[in-house]
């Protein structure tokens, strides 16, 4: 009890003694007046020869004003609480628990948010197996039915037993129980006196006529504790048996009943009165019966425990019941996919994983899988809602701006060679996953290979800060800082996105791009599309990320990225294999899948279609059963032709422009239409002698492109001999101006370096 229940209950105490003093003294100032009344009347009663009026005797007057005075003490200080009604209890009753329902009103998972006491949904009385109603009703109060809140055969027996020095039984009912549970003053601490008790009998007569039999059982079978913080038949049938209430067996209530007087009682002293309530001679199986119930909580058996990070994200109350638009049915299939793949992978390559499936058309959130345990180190980390570096993933956006614009075409030609960056930070020096340089490649071949360097070169065309502003309008609201902050690392994918968002901004492609947030739950607001890429660009995109010929030079003609229908898709690596990609979609649903370690560890041995590729396979393959994706409509202003590369640069084919951006035919520009330049070094670049090897070994090795016949090269004005020629030079510390001149001794190039 706490200290405000034991003050309020010592003050009310106090008043009581103060109105049983009143009530006495109120009784003698009655008697005095009584006692002079009837004197006078005697008196002129016997003048008037009334003689045989006799005084009545003063004893038994004074006793009857007593016994009046005792009555009203009594009747005072036994008067109960005021009870609540059936409606109210029922309204107010708060489970400690919230539950998470798929859109066809499926169970997915629970979350416990109270954790004072277990308790679940209240359970109605038709929900509760019949064996179990007569079993516990018969244990606790056999005459529950016929008695109207006070059993007075149970009363009568206490009071002989104790009047006899045995042991003295339970004279307790259950409507009495229910209004203690109720008014816990009634049953509180040290509550166990005569007062007390007709207070309890009182409670329960006045409930047993104000509430029904079925009504007062009902309550009586949710409000009582069972077993540790198990409160009521629901929470002790699940987390003892592993049941509903309405699957208990006539064993099973045994066992219940045989816990509710001692319900901390061993395994041995439950079995025995649990035989003792069946009345029955052999027993035995109640010894195995009770050990197997007091064993590990079975809570979790009927919990289907499908999405157990959204819960987390959404159960916030206690009693709420969340519809969220998931299906149970895709719910299952990516958690399938996703942890067969993390078992294959194995615990020493990969940990984690999230998947994500949506409903192009709605927005919906079909499937949403955080996580799934095995070998993760961070099992209660969202794996769908953390923040990782984004790799490869952020092209599709690029190469869309970029056509949307008019810079380039699906066809245009990008050269895949080294390329060194001079930036604020350093030389940015970006390079292929494979280390490997193609040479010339399409727009297309760029896109769907994942090639890095032209990536690069693409985000030379539309600027930093501005292919930034669109990915944040594509909803990547990780991007917080200004372009130049992620620099050109941002066509690589340095930064910071979710798999949500992923999934979001990948849909708006499949709509042609129009892009709104995701919902994940029915209460969510439906989001009016917004145009954030036309929907010519997102549909050249989308059928360069589903052309698997395109991606053949670096995934090969069969990798996991293939169906056996049309989807587009994309994958992607962070840096130092922290994380691994694969985002794509079909006319009807978009997937993302994420694999990685959420502590930040690297990955090992796995790579962007070893890793997340196959879920992401095997979710489309599942979903799409018997429903293959079609390739969106060709929208106005797109328009075909069949383009011919020169030198075998890629085979010929039909290809996609915006109209009025078309040709047929792809011709190498002649090296000497090119302007000379120095290829290396990079103005601004700083060099650093090694002193532990020889300085006449540590030479630069100069490259220049263009047409350079006849060009010379200079040193800080020394003469280096013939540009053609890729001279290596030993340049000594300090600040150093390398120049290309032209036949007629103009300089045509020049570039400023450091050798330190």
């Amino acid at each position: 009890m706490t200290n405000a229940r034991r003050q309020h209950v010592a003050a009310i105490r106090r008043r009581l003694r103060r109105l049983r003093r009143r009530t006495i003294l109120l009784a003698l100032r009655s008697e005095k007046r009584a006692w002079a009344f009837v004197d006078a009347r005697r008196d002129e009663w016997r003048a008037r020869g009334w003689r045989g009026i006799a005084t009545p005797p003063r004893v038994t007057l004074t006793a009857a004003l007593i016994l009046l005075a005792g009555f009203a003490t009594a009747y005072w200080s036994t008067l109960p609480p005021a009870l609540p009604g059936y409606a109210a209890v029922r309204d107010h009753w708060a489970p400690s628990e919230s539950w998470l329902y798929d859109r066809n009103g499926e169970l997915l998972d629970s979350s416990r948010i109270n954790f004072q006491a277990r308790r679940l949904a209240w359970t109605p009385l038709d929900k509760i197996s019949p064996a179990a109603r007569d079993v516990l009703m018969h244990a606790e109060d056999r005459r529950f039915e016929s008695h109207g809140g006070v059993d007075w055969i149970a009363v009568a027996g206490a009071v002989r037993d104790r009047w006899e020095g045995k042991r003295a039984r339970g004279a307790s009912t259950i409507s009495m129980q229910v209004a203690a549970y109720l008014a816990p003053d009634l049953a509180a601490p040290g509550s166990r006196g005569i007062r007390d008790k007709l207070r309890q009998m009182r409670a329960g007569m006045a409930l047993d006529g104000s509430w029904t039999k079925d009504q007062i059982l009902e309550a009586y079978l949710n409000l009582a504790g069972f077993r540790g913080e198990a409160q009521g038949i629901g929470a002790a049938a699940l987390g003892l048996f592993g049941k509903t209430p309405a699957t208990l067996s006539r064993d099973d209530a045994l066992l219940l009943a045989a816990l509710l007087p001692d319900p901390g009682a061993d395994a041995p002293a439950i079995a025995a009165r649990a035989c003792a309530l069946s009345g029955e001679s052999d027993c035995s199986r109640f010894a195995g019966s009770a050990a197997s119930m007091l064993g590990p909580a079975r809570s979790l058996q009927l919990d289907p425990g499908l999405a157990p990070h959204l819960a987390n994200k959404l159960l916030r109350e206690p009693g709420l019941r969340v519809t969220t638009t998931l299906d149970k049915h895709f719910q299952e299939i990516a958690i399938t996919a996703l942890k067969r793949q993390l078992q294959g992978l194995g615990g020493t390559r990969a940990r984690d994983g999230a998947v994500i499936v949506v409903d192009n058309r709605t927005g919906d959130v079909l499937a949403y899988v955080g996580g799934v345990g095995g070998a993760s180190t961070a099992p209660a980390v969202d794996g769908a809602s953390s923040y990782r570096q984004a790799g490869s993933t952020l092209k599709p956006f690029l190469y869309a701006m970029a056509i949307e614009k008019g810079y380039l075409t699906a066809a245009s030609i990008l050269d895949d060679s080294p390329v060194q960056l001079d930036t604020a930070s350093g030389l940015y020096v970006p390079q292929n996953y494979d280390r490997a340089f193609k040479g010339p490649v399409t727009a297309r071949s760029a896109l769907a290979g994942s090639l890095n360097v032209p990536a690069v070169r693409t985000l030379l065309l539309t600027g930093v800060d501005a292919f930034r502003d669109r990915l944040w309008d594509t909803g990547y609201r990780g991007l917080t800082e200004d372009g130049q902050y992620y620099g050109f690392s941002l066509a690589l994918g340095s930064a910071e996105v979710t798999l949500m968002e992923q999934v979001a901004a990948f849909r708006s492609l499949a709509l042609g791009g129009r892009w709104s947030r995701l919902r994940l739950t029915e209460s969510d607001p439906r989001d009016a599309l917004r145009r954030i890429t036309s929907p010519q660009a997102a549909w050249i995109v989308g059928d360069m990320l589903s052309d698997p010929n395109a991606r053949a030079v670096t995934f090969g003609l069969d990798s996991a990225l293939r169906l056996p229908f049309w989807a587009a898709a994309k994958t992607g690596t962070s840096k130092a294999m922290r994380d691994n990609w694969c985002v794509g979609f079909s006319d009807r649903y978009t997937v993302g899948v994420w694999v990685g370690n959420l502590e930040g560890d690297p990955m090992r041995a796995v790579s962007g279609t070893s890793g997340a590729a196959p879920v992401w396979r095997d979710v489309m393959l599942a979903i799409h059963d018997g429903h293959p994706g079609h390739q969106p409509e060709r929208p106005d202003g797109v328009e075909s032709r069949r383009i011919v590369f020169p030198d075998h640069i890629e085979q010929a084919r039909t290809e996609y422009f915006l109209t009025g951006t078309g040709f047929d035919t792809v011709a190498i520009a002649p090296a000497e239409s090119r302007r000379p330049r120095i290829v290396n070094p990079v103005s601004g670049s700083v060099y650093a002698l090694d002193p532990d090897i020889p300085l006449d070994r540590q030479r630069l090795a100069i490259s220049v492109s263009g047409e350079v016949t006849g060009h010379r090269l200079e040193l800080d004005r020394r003469d280096l001999g013939a540009a053609d020629a890729k001279p290596l030079i030993l340049a000594p510390p300090g600040r150093h101006r390398l120049r290309l001149i032209d036949l007629g001794g103009n300089v045509v190039d020049q570039v400023l370096f450091t050798v330190r």
